[in-house]
């Protein structure tokens, strides 16, 4: 029997990698699409949940509930925040996916590094999408509300308010993968941890210029953005000293 071809195996090899790559991606559609279903029943309910950070701040002589100014937002809203809520509670599910995925190409001291990355970067989004409800939105609205006059009825509609709120979400859960980014660049090789020591300063300012880009235009949110991110900053130096060989840290 003849050897095979090094141009038929690499094209065999290929043809897994893609077969492979599409059954992860069904799997990983398949999940959010349970969730969904799951989620749509409760939309409605999970869309005032979601409301309540903007009703509570509202003055007590003021209707508590939103205007939708297009017919279509009112029902829109809710589907689309449980479309974004499949996608959130089924993201360990696709990142586990992805991990399957790239897993067997990796060394072994590769994934000893890869799987506490995953696993935090996940909690740290989750725990700043938890840090922006609870306690961003609270803070941003009672500003808002302190600050509109009273000849202004503060009632957004139901799509724009979803939009802010998405923004504020993701704003803060991306925000708070900053240790994880930090140890994944000093594990590369690009800086030490000496180095982001030393590079403090800057970092505290590029953290506030950040801020204020990817906020809305408010004081409240860009300040309850910075400072958790300074804390991060500290928590990356630490984290990316503990990942790393002692020797490669002290470098």
């Amino acid at each position: 029997m003849n050897a095979p071809v090094p141009d038929q195996e690499a094209e065999s090899s290929l043809m897994e990698h893609l077969i492979e790559l599409r059954m992860r991606l069904i799997r990983g559609m398949a999940g959010v699409a349970i969730v969904l279903v799951v989620a749509v029943p409760f939309a409605k309910r999970i869309f005032e949940h979601l409301a309540m950070p903007l009703l509570a701040a509202l003055p007590v002589d003021q209707a508590q509930k939103m205007i939708a100014a297009d017919p279509t937002s009112g029902f829109f809203a809710p589907i689309k925040l449980a479309f974004y809520l499949s996608l959130f509670v089924s993201s360990p599910w696709l990142i586990y996916q992805a991990w399957c995925f790239v897993a067997p190409g990796l060394y072994r001291h590769e994934k000893r590094l890869a799987v506490p990355l995953l696993v935090s970067s996940i909690a740290l989004f989750f725990v700043g999408c938890a840090f922006a409800y609870f306690a961003v939105l609270p803070a941003v609205f009672h500003a808002l509300t302190l600050f509109t006059p009273d000849v202004v009825t503060l009632a957004p509609d139901p799509a724009k308010y979803l939009d802010f709120v998405i923004v504020i979400f993701l704003a803060f859960g991306l925000s708070f993968e900053l240790p994880v980014a930090m140890v994944i660049v000093v594990a590369l090789g690009l800086v030490t941890p000496q180095q982001l020591r030393q590079s403090r300063g800057y970092a505290i300012v590029g953290v506030f210029v950040v801020a204020a880009v990817i906020t809305p235009p408010d004081v409240v949110s860009q300040l309850m953005l910075a400072l958790p991110m300074c804390l991060l900053y500290e928590l990356g130096i630490l984290a990316s000293r503990w990942a790393l060989p002692r020797k490669r840290a002290q470098a």
